[in-house]
């Protein structure tokens, strides 16, 4: 088989059935598109380290907010609610941070907006990927956490949270939400539809880096924004329309150290 033959192999391979161990799998507890949404963002940034524990957090998050994320996060102002979240870290968060982060969510949504509306404000259909849009995005959570901390600071783990393309990170978490978002399969949900598919951007970790590198569908060396973009264009010879489709594949694929 050619790449493009084993690339739509394995994609139609990794469907619905072989979704686990993966955060996306809690998305698909939900039928609500704004716990669907919620849950997203919530499974996405805390997508880092290893995926046993990156599970273990996110079940967690799904005792406390009772399965009700979007409730969750609306009746966030008050100290029952936020005392729930006491004592609940993962790798470089503290409970502090993921305290900063559920207040951010609830003053965007109690506001009447969501997390599409905040990133749509700066996507321009006109521009190549959503970069910009990305950036805009990362920006204003970190401002909107900044805001709220007496000190007017914002942890290392907050920055962690958000990283920046212009900075030189990937944004794997970020783009991982993203995808979840705008694709629109058996995995993803298609939820943010004023969004083409073929302006995301692949999320790339260890595991698609090093697959990627070996298929030379990169020339970089390190993992960095640059590789990301590298690895979507040269996709887009496979599918010019949904590049970031062969993403879930390729990453369990690495997981699971199988072969490509």
């Amino acid at each position: 088989m050619n790449l493009k033959q084993k690339l739509d192999y394995h994609y139609k391979a990794f469907g619905k059935s072989q979704i686990s161990p993966d955060p996306l799998q809690f998305l698909h507890l939900f039928s609500k598109e704004e716990d669907i949404e919620i849950m997203g963002f919530i499974a996405s940034v805390f997508a880092y380290g290893n995926v046993k524990q990156i599970i273990n957090t996110l079940n967690k998050i799904l005792l406390i907010t009772e399965s009700h994320p979007y409730d969750f996060v609306i009746s966030f102002n008050t100290k029952a609610s936020q005392k729930k979240l006491n004592g609940l870290k993962h790798r470089f968060f503290t409970d502090e941070d993921i305290t900063n982060l559920f207040t951010a969510l609830h003053n965007i949504y109690k506001a009447g907006g969501s997390l599409k509306k905040l990133f749509l404000q700066n996507f321009n259909s006109q521009e190549k990927n959503i970069k910009t849009a990305l950036s805009e995005f990362s920006g204003k959570l970190i401002l909107k956490i900044k805001s709220q901390t007496k000190s007017n600071k914002v942890s290392r783990g907050v920055r962690f949270m958000f990283p920046l393309p212009e900075l030189g990170s990937a944004c794997k978490r970020m783009n991982l939400f993203l995808r979840w978002m705008i694709r629109k399969d058996e995995l993803d949900f298609g939820l943010w539809n004023e969004i083409s598919p073929d302006k995301l951007i692949i999320p790339v970790d260890t595991h698609i880096a090093r697959i990627c590198k070996s298929l030379r569908l990169t020339t970089y060396k390190n993992v960095s924004w640059k590789m990301a973009e590298e690895i979507t264009e040269n996709l887009k010879k496979f599918d010019e329309k949904d590049p970031v489709k062969y993403d879930f594949a390729i990453c369990h694929i690495g997981m699971r150290k199988l072969r490509f």
